[in-house]
C-alpha cells in the first residue's frame, strides 16, 4: 500500500505515520499536510479513503484504531524529508553533543542542514541531531 500516492490523489501530502499503544489500545496514526492547512473534513475524507485499504492490508496484527490528523503547526522532525518540508520555519534542535539550538531552518542539502542562529549560519549534519521540532513564536 502506498499512502503517499493515496494522499496525492486526495490533494494532500503525506507527512508521517506511527503505530502507538495508548491505554492498552493500538492506534495507527497518519499525519497529513496541505497548502493552506488541513481541515477536519480533509481528515475525515482521507480516513474514509484509507480505511477499506487497511481492512485488506492492516498496519498491525489484531485490533487497532485509525486516526488521521494534521501535522499541526508545531511538529516533530524525525526524517530528512520533514526538515525539507519545514524550510523557512523556526526549529528547536537537541544535538547528540547535548547542545540546544533555536534557529530558522534555511536549507537542506543532502544530510547537511543549514540554520540561521543569532550568531550566524550554522551547518549541522542530520546524524548529529537527537531531537528536533518546529515551533511558533506567539505574540503576547
Amino acid at each position: 500500500m502506498d499512502i503517499k500516492a493515496l494522499c496525492e490523489e486526495a490533494g494532500l501530502e503525506f507527512y508521517d505515520d506511527e503505530l502507538v499503544s495508548e491505554n492498552g489500545r493500538k492506534i495507527y496514526r497518519v499525519y497529513i499536510m496541505k497548502d493552506g492547512g488541513v481541515s477536519l473534513q480533509d481528515c475525515a475524507n482521507f480516513s474514509e479513503l484509507l480505511s477499506p485499504i487497511l481492512d485488506v492490508e492492516p498496519p498491525t496484527d489484531g485490533e487497532y484504531s485509525l486516526e488521521v490528523s494534521s501535522v499541526g503547526l508545531e511538529r516533530t522532525l524525525k526524517k530528512i524529508e520533514h526538515f525539507q518540508k519545514s524550510i523557512g520555519e523556526l526549529v528547536k534542535i537537541s544535538t547528540k553533543a547535548k547542545e540546544s539550538i533555536e534557529a530558522k531552518l534555511l536549507a537542506v542539502d543532502g544530510d547537511l542542514i543549514s540554520l540561521e542562529t543569532q550568531e550566524g549560519v550554522l551547518k549541522l549534519e542530520f546524524s548529529e541531531i537527537k531531537k528536533a521540532r518546529t515551533f511558533i513564536l506567539w505574540d503576547k
